[in-house]
Formats: C-alpha cells, sequence, structure tokens
C-alpha cells in the first residue's frame, strides 16, 4: 500500500442539539491482503460502530472514501485538525 494520507477524522458538533459525533474513514488491507475501506461512527467519548468494505483495488477503496467523505461534509461533518 502506498504512503499517502489513508485516515481521516470527521466530526459533526451542535450544541442546541446535544449533538457531538464522530466518523473515521481508514483504508487498510485485509488479513488476506485485499484492500479495505473501515468505516467507524458514533458519539464522541462512547465506543462506535464500525463495518468494514473489501474492495477489488487500493483505488476503488480510495474512491469510496472519497465518496463517504463528499457524503459526510454535505451533512455537517468537518475534518478534524490533528
Amino acid at each position: 500500500m502506498s504512503e499517502k494520507l489513508n485516515v481521516l477524522i470527521l466530526d459533526r458538533c451542535d450544541p442546541s442539539q446535544n449533538m457531538s459525533r464522530f466518523y473515521v474513514l481508514r483504508i487498510e488491507r485485509s488479513l488476506f491482503g485485499d484492500p479495505t475501506l473501515v468505516r467507524e461512527w458514533g458519539r464522541i467519548g462512547q465506543r462506535g460502530r464500525q463495518m468494514i468494505e473489501l474492495h477489488s483495488s487500493e483505488d476503488k477503496a480510495i474512491e469510496a472514501l472519497e465518496i463517504w467523505l463528499r457524503r459526510k461534509q454535505r451533512r455537517g461533518y468537518r475534518v478534524r485538525n490533528t
């Protein structure tokens, strides 16, 4: 796997709605070497949920990451400054 940025952490906070959420998008290799997109989400400070998507190539996994990033940004999530 190339040395590209492969982890994004997004936050969405709105105190007026008691909303404090996170979303993590990460590209990893499975145990068998297949590229995967790992998505984690939940309330900040709590254990979240996780979904793993298998992809046929690293390019497809990156494309899926970009699609999820745009989808979450439209819903008000912002990339966390790390």
